[in-house]
Order: structure tokens, then C-alpha cells, then sequence
């Protein structure tokens, strides 16, 4: 691997957007069940083995920032003073402690601020979780790796077999090399990112038409392809604090499916239904729900299905959540509507187009930031809400040195004017849902969790999938 990359310009964008409240990084709980032959030793063993191992490229890359014309150019260099000891550590949970406390620490984990002298991640082993388990709490500058990335990278160092227990940790992986043929993504080097950027240029003419029909041929408010300042102002629109609270929900797959099979829908659609139902309960708990249908920030991946990623390489679009529909059908068929129109405008675009397309359909959410950060009072409408994305993961269960890997829950970035994220990823048959929200913006976060799963009820009862 390489001593140095530069910082493409996606890594500069969560590098600009770094502040002592905003905090770019993004993480991921996951909870082990330990081998059953496993002593009251076998966790310090295991942390103990991590720190011995060898640790390669992303992991060992620090930041190198210089001015070039007065303007920061970055780049990724090794770390030759690199500590092990500083970035794998290990906590437990107070005696007696459980769910509710292990969401605690994670919130509180996920507040502070990655040190930019080294390199930008940490990896927390937790013990006390509940008998004969603990969990390992990842956080990484989005940065350094997107989560496409880092779950890519992170699988790798886990294994089928439970009784494999020499497979190497992902810290000491490298990325395998290119297939003959695969395309270099733009995440390496000065020819890659230029590369990129001319072929975001020669679209242009694609990427405009797409954006015109999107602004000018825009649909009702709950149906349709959702154009910029159609988003009503929230509760989740603020300006933002750096202290934050996560909760977690875990789903079987199928239950989603067979309501997807049931309405014609994927299962993305049935998702943001989810999310849509348990957000219009938690909203109107808090009497804060609006008129108006909240709206989705959806980010879209746009590499090759088998790409091991690295760098950031990701475009978004806009969906309606159609909070606004009581009924749970009508509901999902307003977000599938809404949703099939998005891709619609994405249909055939190459990956650099795709990003190019979603930084001129997201641009106006710029000013609705900027206005949060100075706490002025937000004019509606708005372009976004709430970000919720899904992240495919492993179809089959993988071991960490015999250990179990249980459920993995993605810990991701809210920030002024979206103080909510919801991040999903599939692991082995289940749907693992991870809420991430601003402390002061959100209270009671754990009961919008909780409200989801009542709007899964409620979806699978309507179609007759229960």
C-alpha cells in the first residue's frame, strides 16, 4: 500500500465540515456472543492480541494539511509515530449495567472530538454488556473512509468459520488488488481525482437536464421526484450542539420483505415507511409534527456492487417521507412513488455524474445550514430533514475468534439543521437500525426506536403480512 494519498475532494468536504459541534466521524456497535470454552480472560486476550497484530494502510494514514494559493490541500501520509495503545481500548459497563447503559456510553463516546495528529479513528472493546457478551464500538472520520468502506473493510477481518481462530484482524488487511479491468475510483491519487473531475464535467449536459426535470417538473408534496425547498421546517432543523444520544432497533429481514412483496415495493421503500411512521408518532408526541411531509436525505452508492471502496465515493437524492398520510398504505405508496422518481433521474448515470447531480440537487441545503450554525430562525420551506440510509452487510453470521457476531448498528452523523440520522444495515437475516441524534434537539430518543417498531406492526397488519 501506499505511504501517502491525497484527500479527494469528497474527503474534503467532511474535512470543511468538521467543527467542534459538528463532528464528522461515523461508528458502528457491534455486539459478540464469546466462544463457548471462552475463561474470564478471553476478552483481554482478544484486546491484547488486536494491539500485537500488525496494522496497515487506512488505518496507520494521518492527516497533512498544506496551503496551496492560500487554500488547505490535504493529504493522507503514514504515521510513523504511530500508537496502537492510544486507538484500541478497553472499557466495561458498571457493575449490573446492561442495553440502556451501553447506549449511554455510546453517546457519550460519540460526542468527543477524533484527534487530527494521529490517525482519525478509535476502536473500544466493552465488556459487561450481559453474561457471555460484549460489544466493540468503532469511530472513524468519514473522511478517512465512508461506511461503505469501513464495513467492507471491517467484514474482512471476520470469518464464516467459529472455529477459525487465526484469522488475521482487519487492522493488518490490506485491500486486495483491482481486478483486471476495474476501474480505479477517484479516492487515490492527483490523476485519479482530475480523472473524476473531468468526467463530472463532460456529463454536465446529462447531469443539468436530470436537475431541471427534478426543479421545474416537480410533484405534489408528498408524491413524485422531491426538488429542493419542498421540506417543511422541524424540530430536527436547528442548530445542533456536539453531545448526542443513540438507540438501536434490530428487525427480521423477511418482515420487511414480505410487506415489500405485498405493495409492489423494494425494500429501501418499506425502510423509510419505518422510519416515516415512527418519526410521525415520535413528532406528534412532541406536538411537532409538521403540515407538510418530512423529507429524506438518502445517500446512494454508486460503486460496483463487489468494490472494496476506500476514500469517499457516495451521491444522495431526496425522497418524501409522506408524514403527512395517517394511513400506513398510502403512506408507503407515496414514498415508493416518491422514491422511483429519484432513481428515475439517476437512471444511467455514471458514478461521477451521479455526484455532480446530487451536489447541485443538495446545494440549497447549504443555506439552511449556514442559518442553523448562526441560529437564526430557519424560513421554511426547506430542502432536507433527516438523513436515513441503509448500508447492505454480510448475508451469513461471521466470528471474531470464535466469537459471535450478533448485530452490527451503525452509529452515523447528525449536525446543524439535521439533528437526526438513521443509518440501517443488514447482517445475516436482520435489519439493525441505528438512531443518532442531538442530546437537546431529540429527547427520549430511544422512543422514536420504539415507535418504528410499532409502525412495522401496524404496515404488517394493513398489508397482511403479520
Amino acid at each position: 500500500m501506499p505511504r501517502s494519498r491525497w484527500a479527494s475532494p469528497l474527503d474534503a468536504v467532511f474535512l470543511i465540515g468538521e467543527t467542534p459541534e459538528t463532528l464528522m466521524h461515523v461508528g458502528s456497535l457491534l455486539h459478540f456472543s464469546m466462544p463457548p470454552d471462552a475463561d474470564d480472560a478471553w476478552l483481554r486476550d482478544l484486546v491484547a492480541d488486536v494491539r500485537a497484530s500488525p496494522v496497515r494502510t487506512p488505518w496507520t494514514y494521518r492527516l497533512q494539511t498544506r496551503r496551496l494559493l492560500r487554500q488547505p490541500v490535504h493529504r493522507w501520509v503514514e504515521d510513523d509515530a504511530f500508537d496502537i495503545d492510544y486507538h484500541v481500548r478497553h472499557s466495561a459497563l458498571p457493575s449490573g449495567g446492561g442495553e440502556r447503559e451501553l447506549g449511554v456510553l455510546v453517546s457519550r463516546l460519540h460526542s468527543n472530538q477524533l484527534d487530527f495528529r494521529r490517525p482519525p479513528w478509535e476502536l473500544t472493546f466493552i465488556e459487561g454488556v450481559a453474561p457471555g457478551q460484549f460489544a466493540v464500538y468503532t469511530k472513524i472520520h468519514h473522511s478517512l473512509v465512508d461506511g461503505y468502506t469501513g464495513n467492507r473493510l471491517l467484514q474482512r477481518g471476520l470469518t464464516e468459520d467459529p472455529d477459525d481462530r487465526t484469522h488475521p484482524h482487519f487492522l493488518g488487511l490490506t485491500r486486495p488488488p483491482r481486478a483486471e479491468g476495474e476501474p480505479r475510483e477517484p479516492v487515490g491519487d492527483v490523476t485519479a481525482i482530475l480523472r473524476s473531475i473531468g468526467n463530472a464535467v463532460t456529463s454536465m449536459p446529462e447531469v443539468a437536464r436530470a436537475l431541471v426535470g427534478t426543479q421545474l417538473r416537480r410533484g405534489g408534496p408528498t408524491t413524485r421526484a422531491v426538488a429542493s425547498y419542498q421540506a417543511p421546517v422541524s424540530i430536527l432543523n436547528g442548530r445542533t450542539g456536539r453531545a448526542r444520544r443513540f438507540a438501536t432497533q434490530q428487525y427480521e429481514l423477511e418482515r420487511l420483505r414480505a410487506v415489500a412483496r405485498a405493495r409492489n415495493a423494494t425494500l429501501n421503500d418499506v425502510l423509510m415507511a419505518v422510519c416515516a411512521g415512527g418519526l410521525r408518532r415520535f413528532l406528534d408526541d412532541l406536538a411537532s409534527l409538521p403540515d407538510r411531509p418530512l423529507v429524506a436525505f438518502v445517500p446512494v452508492n454508486v460503486r460496483a456492487p463487489e468494490s472494496e471502496g476506500g476514500g469517499n465515493y457516495v451521491g444522495a437524492t431526496l425522497v418524501s417521507l409522506a408524514t403527512d398520510i395517517e394511513d400506513p398504505v398510502a403512506r408507503l405508496a407515496a414514498i415508493t412513488s416518491s422514491s422511483r422518481a429519484a432513481k428515475a433521474r439517476m437512471r444511467g448515470m455514471g458514478g461521477d455524474a451521479v455526484i455532480a447531480y446530487s451536489a447541485m440537487l443538495l446545494a440549497p441545503a447549504g443555506l439552511q445550514v449556514l442559518r442553523a450554525m448562526s441560529g437564526l430562525p430557519l424560513p421554511g420551506p426547506l430542502t432536507l430533514n433527516v438523513c436515513i440510509s441503509n448500508v447492505p452487510g454480510p448475508t451469513k453470521p461471521l466470528y471474531w475468534r470464535g466469537a459471535r457476531l450478533d448485530a452490527t448498528y451503525p452509529v452515523s452523523i447528525p449536525g446543524h439543521s439535521m439533528a437526526l440520522n438513521i443509518t440501517a444495515q443488514s447482517y445475516a437475516g436482520t435489519l439493525n437500525l441505528g438512531f443518532i441524534g442531538d442530546r437537546d434537539a431529540l429527547p427520549h430518543l430511544q422512543r422514536l426506536a420504539v415507535h418504528t417498531g410499532a409502525a412495522l406492526e401496524e404496515l404488517e397488519a394493513a398489508t397482511g403480512t403479520a
